[in-house]
């Protein structure tokens, strides 16, 4: 399981690129609490009508330079 903390680093290029992907996506939908961070995978599930595990999956085949 992908941890947005473990992604900090690339964090903004990933959301930049997720957002290009689905246009459906905006910066609220990115929003998360420290300490819960698998709402936001739920919360981009809901949206994309994804699982948990989906959303997981896409944001780690992100391709980052």
């Amino acid at each position: 399981m992908i941890i947005v903390n473990e992604i900090k680093g690339d964090w903004n290029e990933r959301k930049r690129k997720l957002k290009q992907k689905f246009a459906v996506l905006t910066e609220t939908d990115f929003l998360f609490i420290e300490g819960k961070q698998d709402e936001i995978y739920i919360r981009l599930g809901v949206k994309l009508g994804k699982t948990k595990e989906e959303i997981q999956e896409i944001i780690t085949k992100l391709e980052i330079r």
